[in-house]
């Protein structure tokens, strides 16, 4: 079994994705088979406990205060409430449920209220993640110590095009909230996004800096932009279009090729993916969705939808606690 490699080059990557089409989903599926059953896919859930009023000014964001889209700030939700919607989310099938917060950085001052949902979420039998912005050291041993299993911190793109995206939080400040969530001993669940107007290279870029962080990310989502009005990104790919569909199969692959035992998620966009470009996607490597109508602020496939899909497919849902072989 070729075991996951730490060293590979920009060059490397982009050689990747620039193989023919079939034999990239080839190797890809191959690849996927020796460290998973590629009939399971792992379902979780995601609740935006915090929205709106985000200090960072990422421009894909719907959350930011940077821009007018809409969206009202709200408060941090109650425990009981996410503790309730976690249960619901349980009861429908997920088996990792994830709490995301519009926070640029997590304050002491509402750590007791997380460990109280962590907590209450883990004693569910779920596997818990959060993503809450920015984490000191310290920050992140409390939400190990309440019982968090992953911590969601994205690079979002390659380092070249970062500044395109966000200039209110370096590259090197979320790899420096990555070391701290690692040396916590929490799993790392990191990815980005494409279709924000960025090149190939810079597709690699995000792959390659994944690549070659010192533990590969657990989990690693891949995010198709999902325009919003109002957003500078989404203005830019409403007027020029989204990712190709077989661009975004593509990365897929080579994320799976250069991250061969990370839970490759198929996160942001499946409401606009047809059956066809999923079951592509599955078969190039992901292995993990999330399920639930709704992503924090944007549309997700309800949940007929994803039991058609699954049947059509002849899917399991991932049981929970599942890791590479």
């Amino acid at each position: 079994m070729a075991q996951p490699r730490h060293d590979w080059t920009l060059e490397e990557v982009e050689a990747l994705f620039a193989r023919p089409f079939m034999e990239l989903v080839f190797e890809a599926a191959s690849v996927h088979r020796t460290w998973f059953d590629p009939s399971q896919i792992q379902k979780s859930q995601l609740l935006s406990i915090k929205t709106g009023g985000c200090a960072e000014n990422c421009g894909y964001c719907s959350q930011s205060a940077s821009f007018k889209t809409g969206l009202k700030a709200e408060k941090l939700l109650d425990a009981d409430v996410v503790i309730a919607e976690a249960a619901a989310a349980k009861a429908g099938g997920a088996s990792r449920f994830c709490m995301g917060a519009a926070w640029r950085e997590l304050k002491d001052r509402d750590t007791p209220r997380l460990a109280k949902m962590i907590s209450g979420v883990k004693a569910l039998g779920l596997e818990t993640c959060a993503t809450l912005g920015m984490l000191t050291a310290d920050q992140a041993r409390q939400l190990k110590d309440a019982g968090l299993d992953y911590y969601n911190h994205n690079l979002d793109t390659g380092p070249d095009y970062y500044a395109e995206v966000v200039t209110t939080r370096t590259y090197q400040d979320r790899l420096d909230t990555l070391e701290h969530v690692r040396d916590a001993g929490m799993n790392t669940c990191c990815g980005g996004i494409v279709g924000m107007g960025e090149a190939r290279r810079d597709r690699a870029g995000l792959l390659h800096a994944l690549a070659t962080l010192p533990a590969h990310p657990d989990s690693l989502p891949v995010n198709a932009l999902v325009p919003v009005t109002g957003t500078p990104l989404g203005e830019r790919v409403l007027k020029a279009g989204e990712i190709d569909p077989i661009e975004f199969v593509r990365t897929v692959a080579v994320a799976r090729l250069v991250c061969p035992r990370a839970m490759v998620r198929l996160s942001a966009g499946r409401e606009t993916m047809p059956p066809e470009m999923q079951a592509l996607c599955f078969l190039a490597g992901a292995n993990s969705i999330f399920v639930g109508g709704k992503l924090l602020t944007t549309p997700n496939p309800e949940e007929d939808e994803d039991a058609r899909l699954f049947a059509l497919l002849d899917l399991q849902p991932m049981p929970v606690g599942a890791t590479a072989r």
